[in-house]
């Protein structure tokens, strides 16, 4: 038997061996196709960025004096046709309870000062003072046209210099005084991908986006405002306050959202993801939405209640009202923007 158990041993191995092969070349092929996958996602460059801002810039589009960008697509009938969206009578708001203490994401906080109080008895009015820093990664707000800088402008050929230390001379948020009605589009990439949330530095490419319009059958179309649900807040409630990386969108959307003529874009977060992966561009979203499209952004939403009522109704899309703050020379507004089903 000894004498023998080399030779059986290597008939077990010769026995073995196309099993071993077709084992070997499946994980071969299955590495290949996951390197394939990854090499696929393109890499784009800072010449890129500054390439795609000229390829998808709408200024001239509505005259050379336009203060409202791509505001403009939402015509008389898109508004009509957004009303008609009404049907439950539910209304969401998609505002977050403004932030009072200090956090990683909340250097900021918003501060609210009590004047007068019911505990003076000889007080006949009660009243208070609201304080915010609105623009960074807490509070719900909407940046104007005027609120990116890039290369000493704000938008395409024009200066920076219409931002004056009293404000801004042009593109400011006074502009939407009229406020914002449209059809809202709520992309919801957590169910689309069977997770709770998206994690830090996750990034929404093109390919997500048409199998979410595949999902859902519809179609995002011109003066829509677009919000991405990416579970921001849902995270944070689970893990705690973070700042730095975000889910969002990579740039490469940037083409895909231009081709449907979106009005406006939103998210829970920045909209954009973080770390952007492009040297040199930090905000490439911000920089081609505002600066090149001429596209109002809405960032910080609370987008929990909208995504449970979503869901809950087999509806991604409904009316999405937005009334900004009417400040002269404002670079934004805080809001509390309503969906209504």
């Amino acid at each position: 038997m000894k004498k023998n158990a080399p030779i059986s041993l290597i008939a077990v191995i010769l026995n073995r061996l196309p099993y071993c092969l077709s084992s070997y070349v499946s994980c071969l092929l299955f590495l290949s196709v996951s390197s394939s996958a990854d090499s696929s996602k393109p890499e784009l460059t800072q010449q890129d960025i500054l390439s795609m801002v000229e390829e998808l810039s709408n200024w001239g589009r509505w005259g050379a004096n336009d203060q409202l960008g791509a505001i403009n697509l939402i015509t008389p009938q898109k508004r009509r046709d957004a009303a008609q969206l009404v049907r439950e009578g539910i209304s969401v708001s998609l505002a977050r309870d403004v932030e009072t203490e200090p956090a990683a994401d909340n250097p900021k906080p918003f501060v609210h000062t009590m004047l007068s109080d019911g505990q003076n008895l000889h007080a006949q009015w009660c009243s208070d003072n609201y304080s915010v820093s609105y623009h960074g990664f807490a509070h719900s707000h909407i940046d104007s046209l005027c609120h990116y800088v890039h290369l000493q402008t704000v938008v395409i050929r024009i200066s920076s210099k219409v931002v004056t230390p009293e404000g801004a001379t042009k593109l400011d948020i006074h502009n939407l005084k009229n406020g914002i009605f449209s059809r809202g589009i709520l992309i919801d990439l957590p169910k689309l991908r069977g997770v709770n949330y998206l994690e830090p530095g996750t990034a929404v490419y093109p390919e997500d986006l048409d199998a979410w319009e595949k999902l859902t059958g519809l179609s995002i179309s011109s003066g829509d405002v677009v919000l991405l649900y990416t579970g921001r807040w849902a995270r944070r409630a689970a893990v705690g306050p973070w700042s730095g990386a975000q889910a969002g969108f990579h740039a490469t959307s940037a083409r895909w959202l231009k081709t449907r003529d979106i009005a406006v874009l939103g998210s829970d977060g920045g909209s954009e993801v973080s770390p952007s992966g492009i040297v040199g561009v930090s905000s490439p979203i911000h920089l081609l939405m505002l600066h090149a499209m001429g596209v109002h952004m809405l960032d910080n939403l609370d987008l929990e209640a909208l995504s449970k009522t979503s869901r809950e109704l087999s509806r991604w899309d409904f009316l999405l009202t937005v009334a900004p703050l009417s400040v002269k020379g404002g670079t934004g507004s805080p809001l509390n923007p309503i969906a209504t089903f």
